[in-house]
């Protein structure tokens, strides 16, 4: 037993950077993170048919330093945009709105990630320690673009 534990050990401390992983929470933790330590809030509202959603998520959202960042000075919320569960949020409930057959918007994603009328992913929305928008940008951000996004966010 005490073999396994020292090969345990060993393991996790012998794991490179090169597996840093991105901390995400839900939305409805995120009130009670606030009251534990003010951060701003990155929501990254995706879709599963979404190309450019899954290019962010494979190569932006794997950057080691944007990995870092966003673990040390943000709170991250990957939140899928046909999410059909009830979500309250900032006190308010939203709820998936079906459009057809299968097909539909959650309507935080439309509260969080609508720009100039039009809701197009993936959408990167940034929150203030108390919910508020204070950024949004839409399509991909490559991991250079985020890295500058990111230094601003922390001025």
């Amino acid at each position: 037993m005490k073999k396994n534990l020292y090969l345990l050990l060993l393991l996790c401390c012998a794991i490179p950077d090169g597996f840093a992983q991105l901390h995400s929470v839900s939305l409805e933790q995120i009130d009670s993170l606030q009251r534990i330590e003010k951060r701003k809030t990155i929501v990254f509202i995706q879709t599963y048919w979404c190309q450019f959603c899954h290019a962010m998520k494979n190569t932006t959202f794997k950057n080691e330093e944007i990995i870092k960042e966003l673990n040390t000075a943000f709170y991250f919320v990957n939140f899928n945009a046909e999410e059909k569960r009830t979500v309250v949020f900032n006190k308010t409930t939203f709820q998936f709105k079906s459009t057809g057959n299968n097909t539909g918007t959650h309507e935080l994603a439309i509260a969080l990630g609508t720009i100039n009328k039009q809701l197009n992913f993936p959408v990167l929305c940034v929150l203030n320690s108390e919910n508020e928008i204070i950024f949004q940008h839409s399509g991909y951000l490559k991991p250079k673009e985020l890295k500058l996004i990111l230094a601003k966010l922390k001025e």
